[in-house]
């Protein structure tokens, strides 16, 4: 296996200005996974309840994602969670949490993945990061997310998270946020002293930059006329762009770049439809078609000034 994700596997009931879906799979090792899946062998750690729907576990296997580390808690219910979206798809507004067994969780890493090379950490505790950190066993490259409820309530803890991870990826509100600044090069100035060797940042339907020691790169979203649920975009992405990272021996920032792209794809598929019922059943020549379209967006041809 190739790619270890770590993160939740939920049920969401979501409503949109296109429609609704009621107990549809979802969670962040859900979306990152799936997308992943189109390019390397992945695996997941995370934790359901009883009453997990036998129909999202063959999902999962068709997409053939390692389920070893998928914890199934016969004590209570898989995290639920429900929301809405209005005028602006950018925000999601929610109308219930359940954390359920979710709340309890502890990711026990098994044994056969713990020299996994690529590691993604979704965006639990980051405690559980950091435990996550001390099971697995010398990873060529590890990618971190979180939220802005980590960044306010345990900013000590994330801040070691970053201090050992060498990329992170986080949208600009909670670059903003972590870094106390309004400025994204100036939030990702801070973020790389930390240690990391690259800052993600994305920037929903305005693209995504990267942020190296030297270097920065940016990338447009692609322009869709219709978004039908947003749900899961991000972690899409994630698991897209590691996804793509994790196929290759090389890892230079030519790499990253192509990956980005990658991610872009698979998160542009994943909202023009509810859960991951559209990046689950993605042809390879779509993914392709896709990324040319892009290529070409960001196409600029030699000229003088």
């Amino acid at each position: 296996m190739r790619l270890l994700i770590v993160g939740s596997v939920a049920i969401d009931s979501v409503e949109t200005p296109f429609g609704k879906a009621e107990k549809a799979l979802g969670g962040s090792a859900t979306y990152a996974s799936v997308a992943a899946s189109y390019f390397t062998s992945t695996g997941i750690v995370a934790v359901v309840g009883c009453d997990f729907d036998r129909r999202h576990i063959n999902l999962l296997k068709r997409k053939r994602i390692d389920l070893e580390g998928l914890q199934i808690d016969s004590s209570g219910k898989t995290f639920f969670w429900s929301g809405y979206y209005e005028g602006d798809m950018n925000v999601a507004h929610t109308r219930m949490t359940d954390l359920n067994v979710f709340e309890s969780f502890n990711p026990v890493i098994p044994k056969s993945y713990r020299d996994t090379p690529f590691i993604l950490l979704e965006n639990i505790h980051p405690a559980l990061q950091l435990d996550v950190l001390s099971q697995v066993e010398n990873p060529r490259l590890v990618m971190c997310d979180t939220m802005n409820y980590w960044i306010k309530s345990e900013p000590e803890l994330l801040e070691k998270v970053f201090r050992k991870v060498d990329v992170i990826c986080i949208n600009e509100d909670e670059a903003r946020l972590f870094c106390n600044t309004p400025s994204l090069p100036a939030a990702a100035s801070q973020l790389l002293k930390l240690g990391p060797n690259y800052i993600i940042i994305k920037k929903g339907i305005h693209g995504v930059v990267l942020f190296g020691k030297k270097s920065f790169f940016a990338l447009p979203s692609i322009p869709l006329l219709k978004v039908k649920d947003p749900t899961g975009a991000g972690d899409t992405f994630a698991g897209g762009t590691i996804g793509y990272i994790a196929k290759s021996n090389r890892l230079n920032e030519d790499l990253l770049r192509r990956a980005l792209v990658a991610g872009t794809v698979m998160a542009s598929y994943c909202v023009e439809d509810f859960s991951c019922r559209r990046t689950a059943r993605l042809k390879p020549e779509e993914i392709s078609d896709r990324a040319k379209q892009l290529r070409e967006y960001s196409r600029i041809p030699a000229f003088r000034m």
